[in-house]
């Protein structure tokens, strides 16, 4: 086996920036950051956007994430989304 081509597989924290929740697994993701868990350690930290703590599967919500008005183009060319009961506009 080759060596130095494996990236380094070690424990980082990913937080949840939408939740606020953290949470320690293993990784090979390159980060600036560090962070001090809860076990005393310092552990190199990952910022997501999106986890299973604010994933609207997981939580049961449906948002519609608006980036520079691509919903309303969609919706110009293929018309409106037809909304779920119980879903506000």
């Amino acid at each position: 086996m080759k060596s130095d081509i494996h990236p380094n597989y070690r424990e980082v924290v990913f937080q949840d920036t939408t939740s606020g929740e953290s949470f320690l697994t293993r990784s090979t993701i390159d980060t600036d950051e560090t962070v001090t868990w809860e076990d005393g350690n310092e552990y190199p930290l990952a910022k997501v956007v999106i986890s299973a703590t604010s994933h609207p599967f997981f939580t049961g919500t449906m948002t519609i994430v608006d980036t520079a008005g691509r919903v309303e183009r969609f919706e110009r060319r293929y018309g409106k989304r037809k909304r779920a009961a119980g879903e506000s506009e």
